[in-house]
């Protein structure tokens, strides 16, 4: 298979995941750039262990992980650089930006992702495969490098922290 029919095949799986990942469109389309810059250049690193859309899953998945740390890198810089001074970056709060979202369904859309993105990560991770790209429990086992038990517990970890966590933000 060629990297431009790799590409094709891939590009929206890749995009709709980071958008779900990150709500903001513009980070969306970065992370979607930097998935197929890093598969190109490590293609010949690929072993075949696992089907290809595993393996871009897994970088998408990691690129975005690393996005949200450097995010918050960013805001904690930004925070301490506006106590002792200095100048702060304008931009340094994501958006919620989901094209898919009508505009008045934005807010509770904007709040539900607010709580999701609260769940620890490898909940976040196998909530939103399983309802956002719809794979199976031993997909989302072979996604992650889990059993497909501990992907059965990760999800209702995740439902069950969600519904707390939507409680509490209620008021």
């Amino acid at each position: 298979m060629s990297l431009e029919q790799l590409y094709e095949l891939h590009k929206d799986m890749v995009y709709n995941l980071s958008l779900n990942y990150l709500q903001n469109h513009e980070d969306a389309q970065e992370i979607t750039q930097d998935v197929f810059v890093a598969v190109f250049r490590s293609m010949d690193k690929f072993r075949n262990e696992s089907s290809v859309s595993t393996w871009i899953y897994r970088i998408t998945i990691n690129k975005c992980l690393d996005h949200i740390k450097a995010s918050k890198r960013k805001k904690r810089l930004s925070f301490f650089t506006s106590i002792f001074g200095g100048d702060v970056e304008e931009n340094t709060f994501r958006v919620f930006d989901h094209p898919g979202v009508q505009l008045e369904q934005k807010q509770a859309m904007e709040r539900l992702f607010r709580c999701i993105n609260e769940l620890p990560e490898k909940q976040k991770t196998a909530l939103l495969l399983s309802k956002t790209e719809n794979l199976s429990q031993s997909e989302i086992a072979e996604v992650m490098g889990v059993s497909v038990k501990a992907v059965e517990s990760l999800i209702q970890r995740a439902k069950s922290n969600l519904s707390e966590i939507l409680k509490k933000n209620e008021g």
